[in-house]
């Protein structure tokens, strides 16, 4: 007798657990597992990356994350008003800055910010101001457009309120529609602030001093000291310390949004 559909899949779900076991044995079975302990899990390889690599390393990718995207929601928000506006030059610049830093990759910023700029007007900046102007410059680029569209997303009705209450356009724009566009935009923005600490990663190709090392570069030099993959497998469970914690703060904000949308249909309804 021909099996039935729930049958067949059933079947099929045994076979690949079956597969999966059977390669996980062989896995445990032929694998150096001395080779493998030495290149991830050595001990003695991570005992040198303590504690700087938590008071030094982590704080400063958090310190240069926030000072960029600090910078890059500020130009990010002026970018997305001029793209909105108007007034036809300022579309035009705002659509080419967001094209220009959206369309190149985020290290040639680094590398123009970090050894252009001083070769080719004698301006030398700080590392924190280089970071902060680097991630600032590529993350506002993307921050306007998700600016941009949570103020596009408010109801043309709460603008017609205030307009009604005799509001100017400006004080509209600031006190009802911007306030009301973050709270539609906080998880994707939330995303932005994850792709930020990751791009962080870029400034270990700048000269750096001990104190300054960021993960990237901190992990870099304990590979090169130790000759095991220990400090950056250490460097990446520090970037998800970071990470993993905002992604599930964006889900839940996206969670609350999504709720809040569907209270209102019912009131509405």
């Amino acid at each position: 007798m021909a099996m039935s559909r729930r049958k067949r899949a059933q079947t099929f779900r045994a076979v690949q657990y079956g597969v999966l076991v059977v390669a996980v044995v062989l896995l445990a079975v032929l694998a150096d597992w001395g080779t493998i302990t030495h290149a991830f899990f050595n001990l003695e390889a991570a005992a040198t990356q303590l504690p700087e690599i938590f008071t030094d390393a982590l704080v400063n990718t958090v310190v240069y994350t926030a000072l960029g995207f600090a910078l890059g929601l500020g130009i990010g928000l002026v970018l997305a008003l001029m793209k909105l506006s108007s007034v036809g030059p300022y579309r035009w610049l705002a659509t080419g800055y967001i094209e220009f830093f959206r369309g190149i990759p985020a290290l040639l910023v680094f590398i123009a910010l970090g050894y252009g700029v001083p070769l080719a007007f004698g301006i030398r900046f700080d590392i924190y101001s280089t970071a902060a102007i680097a991630l600032g410059l590529v993350g506002s680029a993307y921050i306007a457009e998700t600016l941009r569209a949570g103020i596009q997303a408010v109801p043309p009705g709460q603008v017609e309120a205030a307009r009604s209450l005799g509001m100017s356009q400006a004080r509209t724009t600031m006190t009802v529609v911007i306030p009301q566009a973050f709270r539609i935009i906080l998880p994707p923005l939330t995303n932005e602030l994850i792709l930020l600490t990751k791009d962080s990663s870029l400034i270990y190709l700048l000269g750096l001093a001990r104190d300054e090392y960021e993960l990237a570069k901190f992990g870099r030099e304990g590979l090169n000291a130790t000759g095991s993959l220990t400090p950056i497998l250490l460097a990446g469970l520090c970037y998800l310390i970071i990470t993993v914690p905002l992604g599930y703060l964006s889900r839940y904000l996206e969670r609350g949004s999504g709720r809040k949308e569907e209270q209102g249909l019912k009131v509405t309804a």
